[in-house]
Order: structure tokens, then C-alpha cells, then sequence
């Protein structure tokens, strides 16, 4: 029987929302990079998906770190990489703020018509690359604080290598 926990649904939406964000903003990317009257309506729809799922990462996200990261961080300080906590964990929760706030301006930078004003488009194109290249080194740091617990468990809570 599969034994999946409400943490573990949690983590992996917030993963996913990440993902599925990073993944919009590189379509609001490509598209305005050819921006024309035909495709406006596409790249203001993925920019708002762009938005509401880096939201849904940052709730899941929010509610995780809350509720169930505490056990974990106790786990990893313990364990042999405490850098997955104390400069990783610690380095991400900063880092998405700026990528939560790039994604939440999307929607607006992309109600410009992106096809006649140049300065609007280099804006678009700006700030959908700083949201995926920062949407995926947090999702990248997210692996290692996870590999942190994940080695803290395999290795018995020691530090150190063994």
C-alpha cells in the first residue's frame, strides 16, 4: 500500500507549481520574443499562469515550511550537510522573494502592447528570464535541502562522512 503523506503531497505541489511557473514565464518568453497583435492574448494568459502558479508554490510552499519543516530542519542541522539548512534553505527563502515579486508584475508588464513598444517587450523579456533562471536554482536548492534530510536519515544523523 502506498503511504503518502499530506507533507509529501504538499512539497511535491509546491515543487510543481515552481515548475509549471518557470515553465510559463519561458512560453511568455518565446512568445514575446515574436510578439505581433496575433499572439497578445497568449502571452497575457501565460503570464497569468505564470503568476497564480508561483502564488500556488509560494502558499504550499508557506504552509510546508510552517507546519512541517521544523522536524526536517532539526534532522538536517543534525545530520552531515547543515549547509543545506544554514546557507541553502536559508539563501532560497530569499531568493523567491524576487521571483514571486518578477511573476506578480508579469501579468501587468504584459498588458502593453508588446508588438509596437520596444522598451515593453525588453521589460517582458527581462524579468520572464530572471523568473526562470531564479524559479529554477530555488527549485534546484530545493533538492538539496531535501538530499540534507534525505542523508541526515541514510547516515544515521551523523556528520561527517562514513
Amino acid at each position: 500500500a502506498m503511504n503518502i503523506s499530506a507533507s509529501d503531497v504538499i512539497l511535491l505541489a509546491h515543487a510543481g507549481f515552481g515548475v509549471t511557473g518557470c515553465l510559463a514565464a519561458l512560453w511568455v518568453f518565446i512568445e514575446a520574443l515574436s510578439a505581433q497583435p496575433g499572439n497578445a492574448a497568449r502571452i497575457r494568459a501565460a503570464a497569468l499562469v505564470t503568476a497564480l502558479s508561483m502564488a500556488a508554490a509560494w502558499i504550499c510552499g508557506g504552509y510546508w515550511y510552517v507546519h512541517f519543516y521544523p522536524a526536517e530542519k532539526a534532522l538536517i542541522l543534525g545530520g552531515p550537510w547543515p549547509f543545506a539548512h544554514n546557507l541553502v534553505m536559508e539563501t532560497k527563502e530569499h531568493l523567491f522573494l524576487i521571483t514571486g515579486m518578477l511573476a506578480f508584475l508579469l501579468p501587468v508588464a504584459t498588458r502593453e502592447e508588446l508588438f509596437s513598444h520596444a522598451a515593453a517587450r525588453k521589460l517582458v523579456l527581462s524579468v520572464t528570464a530572471l523568473i526562470v533562471i531564479t524559479g529554477l536554482t530555488v527549485e534546484g536548492a530545493g533538492a538539496v535541502i531535501e538530499h540534507g534530510a534525505k542523508v541526515a536519515l541514510l547516515r544515521g544523523g551523523a556528520k561527517g562522512d562514513r
